[in-house]
């Protein structure tokens, strides 16, 4: 695998990955996906990864400990 491609994101406190993917051409790794620099994509799997265990432990899928008063999705209250 080549070396690492870019010096920089030119994004303050986002280092550039040492290894952020198998594929040689990151630049067409980027243009593939269209969400941003591979760096700030390693940023956003690591955060939904923390979200998924933290939902592990509020368990969202189970059903409610108790109704919620009527109409409280309502505009305006």
């Amino acid at each position: 695998m080549a070396g690492v491609l870019k010096k920089t994101t030119y994004l303050t406190g986002l280092a550039v990955a040492k290894n952020p993917h198998h594929e040689e051409d990151i630049g067409t790794l980027e243009n593939k996906i269209g969400c941003g620099q591979v760096e700030e994509l390693i940023i956003q799997a690591e955060n939904e990864l923390l979200l998924t265990r933290k939902m592990l432990g509020w368990k969202p899928w189970e059903p409610l400990v108790q109704e919620p008063p009527p109409n409280q999705w309502k505009w305006p209250m």
